[in-house]
């Protein structure tokens, strides 16, 4: 399982510069393996509406969850003080702890762009070292 962090989805939405490694990630990897955090998602639906694209959002929803089938996790109350933990010992901010308990809940490879997870013990991978993982070329 790969929880998704909100850098990847937004990256692939905004058609950033890594948009077509993202592309490809999502393209090989089945939404049965994919996860999704709460707090991604309603990240992703603020800044869309900031950006006026909501359109986008919904399409968004609908391709992800009602047809695809990616998982969506919460973490439970009762695991903030846990998480305020993680953001103590490797100096994360919260939106960062999040993933990593998220991650952590489901034991799945947390994907991001953001080295920050480095410092953690259990890292992350990028779209583009998972392709390579699992034997995909990629051009």
């Amino acid at each position: 399982m790969y929880l998704v962090d909100t850098n990847i989805w937004l990256e692939r939405l905004l058609d950033q510069e890594r948009s077509e490694e993202v592309g490809q990630f999502l393209a090989r990897i089945p939404t049965e393996q994919l996860l999704m955090s709460d707090f991604t998602l309603h990240s992703i639906g603020v800044i869309l509406e900031r950006l006026g694209q909501r359109a986008v959002l919904t399409q968004f929803v609908q391709d992800v969850f009602v047809d695809g089938g990616v998982g969506l996790v919460s973490v439970r109350p009762e695991s903030m003080l846990h998480l305020v933990a993680v953001v103590e010992r490797f100096h994360l901010d919260f939106d960062d702890a999040y993933q990593y308990v998220a991650a952590e809940q489901t034991n799945a490879v947390l994907v991001s762009f953001d080295d920050d997870f480095d410092r953690t013990d259990r890292g992350r991978k990028t779209p583009m070292e998972i392709l390579r993982m699992i034997g995909d070329t990629v051009e």
